[in-house]
């Protein structure tokens, strides 16, 4: 499979999750590959996995830091093809016990950091680089206790649409993923038991969670020249929770 073959990129949050199945699929396809992380021994674990990559210990939501991540990859690759700005937080509360903490960084991890990067990376995109974002169909459903994730989430979308205006003058096309529920760490990271996992997939018209693979797949066309004339667009994978 070579769909990616000598093309040079990067994934955020690239040691768990969506974002490891598509940094494998990625190498897979004949990328060199990039992965941010923020915790070392996850990083650690994805880089023995991954084999050949370039492993950056990064915070999505420091500011400062994503110049970092951008020297890194120009000192490396030399420039950038293809990005897949999946790094995230999942925090869901009721909206009494939200605080301004919080708030910040949520924001900061899934919105402002990401955009920063995005401003960071600017130099060494090459003309034609796909930037896919990974975004949520929360921003598309009143889901209890979701309201600051799904704001978030809502932001990216936007800029899918809004960054492929201000970018394609160089060829960059920017378009988005929005996963539905996914067998992921999340679940258990925000406390879901098997009780809430059930209830959750009840929900899902085709009666299961989706997998990691199933989004790094759509995330592969998207960084792929298969998708050039797919500008500014999101890609909705979830099973028909948002829609039926």
């Amino acid at each position: 499979m070579s769909r990616l073959k000598d093309k040079r990129a990067l994934v955020t949050g690239g040691s768990s999750g969506i974002g490891l199945e598509t940094a494998r699929r990625f190498l897979a396809e004949g990328a060199r590959v990039a992965i941010t992380g923020s915790n070392p021994a996850s990083l650690e674990a994805a880089r023995k996995e991954l084999g050949d990559v370039l492993v950056i210990h990064a915070d999505a939501g420091d500011v400062a830091g994503q110049t970092k991540v951008a020297d890194a990859i120009r000192d490396n690759f030399g420039g950038l093809d293809a990005v897949f700005l999946n790094a995230g937080v999942g925090d869901f509360r009721p909206l009494a016990q939200w605080d301004e903490a919080g708030f910040d960084r949520s924001m900061a991890v899934n919105l402002k950091g990401p955009f920063f990067l995005v401003q960071a990376l600017l130099p060494i995109l090459a003309k034609g680089a796909s930037i896919v974002l990974n975004t949520s169909i929360n921003a598309r459903i009143g889901m209890p206790n979701s309201s600051v994730y799904a704001a978030t989430k809502a932001g990216l979308i936007s800029l899918a649409r809004t960054l492929s205006g201000e970018l394609l003058p160089r060829g960059i096309r920017v378009n988005a993923v929005s996963p539905g529920p996914i067998a992921t760490p999340l679940h258990g990271k925000i406390g879901m038991g098997d009780a809430e996992i059930k209830g959750l997939v009840g929900q899902i018209p085709l009666g299961r969670r989706g997998s990691p693979k199933e989004i790094a797949d759509a995330v592969v066309f998207l960084a792929s020249d298969e998708s050039a004339f797919t500008v500014g667009s999101e890609l909705i994978i979830d099973g028909g929770m948002s829609t039926l």
